[in-house]
This record gives structure tokens, C-alpha cells and sequence, in this order.
């Protein structure tokens, strides 16, 4: 195997919909998204845990219906006004819940976004109903918005994930290394990446290939949490 791990090469991550792995746990997310004409009030929102895939599937939805793409954290920046007439995927919304500036540039923002003819999609980590919006008039919009959920994912998925995260790294790694580590880790894709680089750094940091056994070590030292 090339000894291409003794160089800090470039992460090159790539969130195209042929990149994004269907299983159980998303096919009805990936379905909304892809059925975004369908969706009623012109608007949904996409909930999941941290690495679920919700910023991948705002690409998918964003290269599809050609919209633009906000962090809630711009929001009280956003010059709303140049958004008239297009569609607006806002990632972790949730995070605008208790600052006045930012619950108001969201209401209207998904005011204008509808009032011109746009779509919205919304990625949180909980439904509208825990976000605990102090905006009456936004929570009852928001709340009133049809949601999916990404689900926790299953091994399959892990195990195609595992082999993009490595591959997006420039990694080339033996098929027994995705195998072992695919039932191990915890049902969680931030898992997984948080796993692939800080493997990626035990092996720079040791001039050595990805191994099962450089990963076993890893995965042992996080103890039975991390396992």
C-alpha cells in the first residue's frame, strides 16, 4: 500500500446526491426532499441528530430546487430582502430559539420566502415544538410546518459512510477495516467522523497505514463508551 498517510493531505468532502447512501433510516427524509414541490405550504423541516445527514440533504434539496443556503447564526445579518423570489434552506434553525434578533429575521424570512413563490426547508436537531421559540407568531408558523426525521443509522450505513469519510480524507483503507469498525462504533455518523479523524491523526502523528489493528487500538483506548 502506498504510504500516502505520511503527508496532511487536503479533506476533500463531496455531498452530491450520488454521495448521499440510502438505508431505513433515511429513505423517507431523502423522499421529502426529493418530492420538494409536493410539500405542503411550500415549506418542511428536516430533524436529526448532529451528522445525521441533515446539511447533506440541504445540498441535495438546495442543487435540486435551486436554493440558497443559510446557518440560523446569519440570520441576523441576512439582507432578507435579496432572498425575494428564491427558496432558502436554513440549517440548524433550532439554534435561533431564545435571540430576539435572530426569531425575528427567521419569521421574516419564511414570511417573504412563501409570500414570493419559494420553498423553505428548516434542519433541526428536535421538532418545532422543543425548540422553545419566544416569537408567538413564528413558533405558530414553525410548529404548524410539516416535519421528517432522519433516523439513527443502521450498520449498512455506518459501513458506506466509513468508506466515504476515509475516502474524502484520501485514505485507501482494506475492506476488513470498514467491517470491523462498522458494528463498533455508535449508531451516530458525527461518530463515525470524529472516529476517521482522529484515526487519520494517530496515523499521521505514527508515519503508518490504516489498519485494522492501528483502529482496534484506537477504538479499545476510547474504552467501552466509545466501543
Amino acid at each position: 500500500m502506498a504510504k500516502q498517510l505520511t503527508f496532511d493531505l487536503p479533506v476533500r468532502t463531496s455531498r452530491d446526491r450520488g454521495d448521499f447512501f440510502v438505508a431505513d433510516s433515511n429513505a423517507v427524509a431523502l423522499a421529502a426532499v426529493e418530492g420538494w414541490r409536493d410539500w405542503p405550504g411550500r415549506k418542511l423541516v428536516l430533524t436529526g441528530p448532529n451528522g445525521s445527514g441533515k446539511s447533506h440533504l440541504a445540498q441535495v434539496w438546495a442543487a435540486l430546487s435551486g436554493a440558497a443556503i443559510v446557518p440560523a447564526a446569519q440570520l441576523p445579518a441576512l439582507d432578507t430582502a435579496a432572498l425575494a423570489g428564491h427558496s432558502v434552506a436554513v440549517e440548524d434553525a433550532d439554534r435561533v430559539a431564545g435571540l430576539a434578533e435572530a426569531e425575528a429575521a427567521l419569521f421574516h424570512l419564511h414570511n417573504l420566502v412563501l409570500a414570493e413563490g419559494g420553498s423553505l426547508l428548516l434542519t433541526s436537531r428536535a421538532a418545532p415544538s422543543r425548540w422553545g421559540l419566544d416569537l408567538p407568531d413564528l413558533a405558530s408558523r414553525i410548529e404548524g410546518t410539516p416535519m421528517v426525521a432522519l433516523e439513527a443509522p443502521d450498520e449498512a450505513l455506518i459501513s458506506a459512510v466509513l468508506v466515504k469519510l476515509f475516502d474524502d480524507r484520501q485514505i485507501a483503507v482494506a475492506p476488513n477495516v470498514i467491517a470491523y469498525l462498522a458494528p463498533r462504533l455508535p449508531r451516530s455518523l458525527a461518530a463515525a467522523q470524529d472516529f476517521v479523524i482522529r484515526l487519520d491523526a494517530l496515523a499521521l502523528a505514527e508515519k503508518r497505514d490504516v489498519t485494522r489493528a492501528l483502529a482496534a487500538r484506537l477504538l479499545d483506548s476510547d474504552g467501552p463508551e466509545g466501543a
